[in-house]
């Protein structure tokens, strides 16, 4: 097809999934190709947090456009509150996915298995003080044990963005 790039087994993809009102991320890895079925091996992520904020009136209407549109660029959005994961297997349509890089994979696979998204909520949630100072502590302890640089970079503009290692 002119204009897209041909799929193909151990290609990256992003995916959402309908989860009641909202939707959860998938993100795998194609391991194969059936007309316009597409097998997928990779995570499912809940972002609850974000979810139980939106429910509890905490979070306005782009959190809410986020979570029923998840693309690879808004996702980090539902990333910074906590999230649940879990091994998904499954064929998806084609039509459904988007296609990203290795290294776009990588971080947020990264992201979801270094437990991000605890430490970010974990800072975010608590008052001015002790406790926040201590959490910020150990996020930063924490980025700068990464050895992805990618993720790396990634996190750090995300807690600059949220002016919480200032």
């Amino acid at each position: 097809m002119f204009g897209k790039k041909r799929i193909k087994e151990g290609d990256y993809i992003f995916a959402s999934k309908a989860d009641g009102e909202y939707n959860n991320i998938i993100i795998g890895v194609i391991t194969g190709i059936d007309g316009s079925k597409i097998g997928v091996n990779g995570l499912m992520i809940n972002p609850v947090g974000l979810k139980n904020k939106i429910a509890q009136g905490k979070a306005g209407p782009r959190s809410e456009q986020i979570l029923k549109e998840l693309t690879p660029d808004n996702c980090v959005f539902a990333l910074i509150y906590r999230v649940e994961h879990e091994n998904f297997t499954d064929v998806l349509d084609v039509n459904s996915i988007y296609i990203i890089p290795k290294a776009s994979y990588s971080i947020i696979d990264g992201w979801i298995r270094e437990s991000i998204p605890d430490h970010i909520n974990n800072v975010l949630s608590l008052p001015e003080g002790d406790q926040r100072d201590q959490a910020k502590r150990i996020l930063k302890q924490r980025m700068e044990t990464l050895f992805d640089k990618n993720l790396k970079r990634n996190l750090y503009a995300v807690c600059r963005g949220l002016k919480i290692l200032t």
